[in-house]
């Protein structure tokens, strides 16, 4: 729970801005859980239903991650302007018609045109929660903010990668649908409630419109790491769609059911949920140029580790520093988006898209690199870890530009 500044001593008390914050991580945490299982699941479903291989799973990803880019820009300045939970409203409500669709769509061609509108809809969400968890607050206490959003929405995200293959075995590939489709009409409710809690403070902080705030000069320290982790954290979504798209392929070669693949992969999500908890509750990372280099390289070796190693232990045991690794890219992009800056949700729209970037970049080289070399099977792997490795050089160009502190 986020404790208002000059109430924070007072724990029995629970004021308006404490119950609205609250709320705002209970949406964050089911929106996680729906979102999750339909999208990692849906690569599984294109593959068992449709026949989808590596390359057909990447090009949908590459489409999708196009989609969430432009998006999610275009959907923050939305929420900046017309308020976030007018954004929520937005967002939840085509969801549930998405999602409603997808149980009634039996082509590919379908499939893949009602996902394309559930990514639209789900970048109405996240820049509006990033930006209503946050806003209003301090500077001093935008890291415990930041802190509780990665880690609510990193537990159920785990949990959902984690059991989803076993709630297909129960529901089926329609309950890839339907599970969502309940929880976002719950979610749909639940945004009108957020409304009605919303407490004046906290409207008065941005505008009861969502109206931009005055840009406030932003030190050079902070913009330099920003600029890094724009660049770093598409990157980490370059690894982490690729690998997500190819899970199907990845539990043919290891003979996992969609079940135990759910259990045996999704380890990294898990190192993901640990990793922020640490870095939450330990700020010595916070601008430390040396952190995010370390986890930038880590990211290269154990992404295609996981993705070429024959033997699942080491797989198992690459999860982990991925999991670690993009746990401290992911967070150092979003704490540095909204620490130096005072449009938050047209920065939580930017977050999103530099996101978008990464997941439409990785599968469009992986897709590129089957189809040119289709007889080598590791050929995707090898050229996603390529374009990795220039953004790996890119972060010491940046820091050249202007020397952060180390």
């Amino acid at each position: 729970m986020v404790l208002p500044q000059g109430n924070r001593g007072n724990l029995t008390s629970v004021s308006p801005a404490n119950k609205f914050r609250t709320g705002c991580y209970v949406i964050e945490g089911i929106n996680s859980f729906a979102l999750v299982f339909y999208c990692t699941y849906l690569y599984f479903f294109f593959h068992d239903v449709f026949g989808f291989n590596d390359r057909q799973n990447l090009l949908f990803a590459a489409l999708a991650g196009l989609i969430y880019m432009f998006s999610s820009w275009q959907a923050g300045r939305f929420a900046q302007r017309f308020g976030y939970i007018t954004s929520l409203k937005v967002g939840f409500g085509g969801l549930a018609l998405g999602f409603a669709a997808g149980l009634f769509a039996h082509t590919a061609v379908l499939q893949v045109a009602i996902a394309s509108f559930i990514y639209v809809c789900m970048c109405f969400i996240w820049p509006s929660l990033e930006a209503l968890v946050s806003e209003g607050d301090t500077p001093a206490h935008v890291p415990h903010a930041v802190g509780i959003y990665n880690v609510t929405w990193a537990v159920t995200n785990a949990f959902a990668f984690f059991i989803g293959g076993s709630l297909i075995k129960k529901l089926g590939y329609q309950g890839i649908f339907a599970l969502p489709l309940v929880l976002t009409i719950i979610l749909f409710a639940l945004a009108f409630w957020l409304e009605k809690i919303h407490p004046p403070e906290l409207q008065k902080a941005h505008g009861k419109q969502g109206a931009p705030a005055t840009p406030q000069p932003v030190p050079a320290r902070s913009r330099s790491f920003q600029r890094m982790a724009l660049l770093a954290n598409p990157c980490a979504y370059i690894a982490i769609n690729t690998l997500i798209a190819v899970l199907p392929g990845i539990a043919s070669k290891f003979q996992l059911s969609t079940m135990l693949a759910g259990f045996t992969l999704s380890l990294w999500s898990f190192a993901r949920f640990g990793a922020f908890v640490v870095l939450w509750r330990w700020t010595g990372w916070h601008y430390r140029f040396r952190w995010l280099v370390t986890a930038f390289a880590l990211l290269i070796l154990s992404f295609a580790t996981i993705l070429i190693a024959p033997n699942l232990v080491v797989v198992l045991l690459a999860q982990g520093f991925f999991g670690i690794a993009i746990g401290l890219i992911y967070y150092s992009s979003l704490f540095y988006a909204m620490d130096a800056s005072d449009t938050k949700g047209e920065h939580g729209g930017i977050h999103e898209a530099a996101i978008g970037l990464g997941n439409c970049l990785g599968p469009a080289v992986g897709a590129s690199a089957i189809w040119l070399a289709p007889a080598n099977g590791s050929v995707g792997a090898w050229a996603v870890s390529g374009l990795l490795t220039l953004g790996f050089g890119g972060l010491f160009w940046i820091r050249s530009m202007r020397k952060p502190v180390l």
